[in-house]
């Protein structure tokens, strides 16, 4: 018996019977195409069979046959134990995480890899299907909705806990990563609202981060900007929750009016202490939230509150936290915004990279015919930045199909998630279409310097056992859930 909307109602048919193929063959190009552009990023003309197990393709063919393998054993499988022993699943790799992080080797100042013998594996790509599984089941649960606090709180802590585990590993990265399953959160009914303030301490890290130039006396652009943006968006936030434009339009009044006075100030020459004025406003329009939530019985309003002193005390010590980054972390990021010019230090690997990229325009250079490739002056070229290879030889048209056929199986696996008459399948296929988009966005962003770098590869393409395994995991469970749909019910 099933927990949970989900029952057993008859007996399961063959899982090859109702596997969805499409999503195989998806799956199939990937992993080929994948072997083939670590051939041409490590092609060496003293061995150039792509077959040889001392050549990274040949060793990718190896963990391609062994994802086979694993792949097979899934659709094998009962259906019935991913979600039988999702949390004990979950302990299991929190547990191992822990562990890691206390006896992994040193590799480049990260503690994320367990060496068993001949092989190395990452744990943190494996504990996504188990983080996925849980949330699955959380949501399955008897009656669960994210309504109270308390369900909010259960959701948010499985995704937290391997984060914090993983940046226990010096693997930030990887721990990135797990942030995509907040748009489950969404999808299953969290506030948008959640997601925009999410965004906006996005946008005031960068900002604080980038733009220190004096504007006015007292208060850099950075600090300037960020005052706006907070002051916006909880007029805007204050509107869509009260569903008022009187509230909405006396919190635009206050602000527009105070930074129309300060400009004038400005203009004067008057120095002010202007940070003081700043906190000053931001914790005015915060008490009024307060009072009309409180008049009104507008208790959303109380979250425009929080959102407006928690901007500000982020806003206030993303100097801080910067400053207890990682040295090339603070590196990465400073390069990517053009703060700071490293061409032969952090900007090195994009810069390359988008010379490899840029080189390659409509059609590319074909086939092994990669410069940037071939003299190897892309670090890491068969690994995070395996993207730049295909850029180069196979240009703008060999990328567009790449990211294409990533399309088609990201809106597929959307597919099988609505298709589900189960909250337990639906919850875990929409875990792994976020991961993958993620995965997608981040590591393209960071070969194409719109992102920092942070150790994100490329699902199927990049060199690695570890994440091979992890995606095949992740996709064929899903398969093997959606070859059962029949046996689910509300």
């Amino acid at each position: 018996m099933l927990s949970g909307t989900s029952r057993k109602i008859n007996s399961d048919p063959s899982a090859f019977r109702s596997l969805d193929w499409f999503t195989v063959v998806l799956y199939l190009l990937l992993v080929l195409a994948g072997v083939v552009s670590i051939y041409a990023a490590s092609y060496d003309f003293d061995h150039a069979s792509i077959f040889s197990f001392t050549e990274f393709s040949g060793k990718q063919l190896r963990w391609i046959g062994l994802s086979l393998v694993i792949g097979l054993v899934i659709l094998l499988s009962d259906y019935r134990i991913y979600e039988t022993y999702a949390y004990p699943l979950y302990v299991m790799m929190m547990v191992l995480l822990a562990v890691t992080a206390v006896i992994a080797p040193d590799i480049k100042g990260s503690h994320s890899w367990l060496k068993i013998g001949p092989v190395s594996l990452q744990p943190a790509e494996f504990a996504k299907c188990a983080t996925a599984l849980a949330l699955a089941k959380l949501f399955n649960s008897y009656n669960f909705k994210l309504r109270s606090p308390s369900s909010y709180a259960k959701a948010i802590g499985l995704i937290i806990l391997p984060i914090l585990l993983i940046i226990a590993e010096r693997e930030t990265g990887s721990a990135l990563a797990y942030m995509a399953l907040f748009f489950v959160l969404y999808r299953e009914g969290m506030s948008g609202m959640v997601l925009l303030a999410a965004l906006a301490a996005v946008v005031i890290f960068v900002v604080s981060v980038k733009y220190v130039d004096p504007m006015i006396p007292g208060m850099s652009t950075g600090e300037f900007i960020v005052m706006i943006l907070i002051m916006a968006t909880s007029s805007l936030m204050a509107g869509l929750y009260a569903r008022s434009l009187e509230v909405m339009r006396n919190v635009s009044i206050l602000f527009i009016g105070a930074i129309g006075a300060m400009m004038l100030c400005n203009s004067l020459g008057l120095e002010l202490p202007w940070l003081w004025i700043y906190i000053g406003l931001i914790g005015l329009a915060a008490l009024y939230f307060a009072v009309m939530a409180i008049k009104d019985h507008l208790r959303k309003l109380l979250v425009c509150t929080i959102f407006a002193i928690g901007s500000v005390a982020f806003s206030l010590s993303v100097s801080v936290l910067f400053d207890h980054l990682a040295p090339h972390q603070q590196n990465r990021i400073l390069v990517s915004l053009g703060i700071k010019a490293d061409p032969r230090g952090a900007g090195y690997n994009v810069n390359q990279s988008m010379i490899a990229i840029g080189s390659g325009g409509l059609t590319g250079k074909g086939f092994l015919n990669g410069t940037q490739t071939k003299l190897k002056y892309v670090p890491e070229q068969h690994t995070d930045f395996i993207f730049c290879t295909i850029g180069e030889e196979q240009g703008f048209m060999g990328t567009s199909a790449v990211i294409l056929i990533f399309l088609m199986l990201i809106l597929r696996i959307i597919t099988l998630a609505e298709r589900q008459p189960s909250t337990f399948v639906r919850v875990y296929a929409y875990s792994v279409a976020s991961i993958l988009i993620f995965h997608l966005c981040i590591n393209i962003g960071m070969v194409i310097g719109l992102c920092p770098v942070i150790g994100i590869p490329l699902p199927f393409f990049s060199y690695g056992g570890s994440s091979l395994w992890g995606f095949t995991i992740l996709l064929f469970i899903l398969l093997r859930l959606d070859s059962a749909r029949k046996q689910f019910r509300n």
